[in-house]
């Protein structure tokens, strides 16, 4: 009797999660606000195509994690998030305290100029990584 009491917990459990929503997961970039100001006035179409290599490149080392996955697997509900960062301090500070953290990320840099210029991080649920990034806002 206890083992079919058991047997129906585990079902309706599996049920559960089998019916509920997909997790959201989101990609953050954190792209360097300085390279579109002067000295460097980098035009827009250099600092999109930045986060896209970045993007890009996260996405390809770490395509076989199961958030990654899940992520390419709707195309059409990704979730992307640009955020900035002000000067390439911060974001090599930040790609440090990342990789202490163990969160997966790809520091784009550019060549042959040897520019860090953006961060991309893997899909992740977004509250696994809120805080590394709370300190910057959306790229303007």
């Amino acid at each position: 009797m206890h083992r079919g009491i058991g047997l129906a917990f585990q079902l309706r459990g599996k049920m559960a999660v089998a019916g509920a929503e997909p997790q959201i997961l989101v990609q953050y970039l954190v792209l360097r606000k300085d390279l579109s100001q002067a000295p460097f006035s980098w035009p827009a179409g250099a600092l999109v195509a930045q986060a896209c290599h970045a993007a890009t490149a996260a996405l390809h080392i770490h395509r076989d994690h199961p958030h990654t996955a899940a992520y390419l697997r709707e195309l059409g509900r990704m979730r992307k998030v640009v955020l900035e960062a002000p000067d390439e301090t911060t974001l090599k500070l930040l790609a440090e305290t990342l990789q202490q953290k163990n969160i997966d990320h790809k520091l784009w840099v550019e060549q042959p100029e040897n520019i860090p210029t953006c961060i991309a991080l893997r899909p992740y649920p977004k509250e696994e990584v809120n805080q590394y990034l709370k300190k910057f806002r959306l790229f303007k």
